[in-house]
């Protein structure tokens, strides 16, 4: 499988992910609507966000510039391969 390199494409890929996330949020408020879920689904959001900007930004820019993000399983190999360093 090859990079997606068409703007027209990368944006249509983006809508998309952005209309499936509104989509799955109104329909789990819709299910269960309360405060306490909705504040709950946001937490939840908010924390893959930064766990992925983690995954993707900070170990590669300041952990370790010798690591380069290829996606998720990529990720999780080289934080299982990675020896803790003193």
């Amino acid at each position: 499988m090859t990079d997606i390199k068409n703007p027209k494409l990368l944006w249509t890929k983006g809508v998309l992910f952005l209309l499936i996330g509104i989509a799955s949020s109104a329909l789990l408020l819709l299910e269960t609507p309360s405060l306490k879920v909705g504040l709950l689904l946001a937490l939840t959001v908010w924390a893959f966000c930064r766990a992925y900007y983690f995954a993707f930004y900070v170990i590669e820019h300041y952990a370790d510039p010798n690591y380069r993000f290829a996606g998720l399983i990529s990720f999780i190999r080289y934080a299982v391969r990675r020896r803790p360093q003193d």
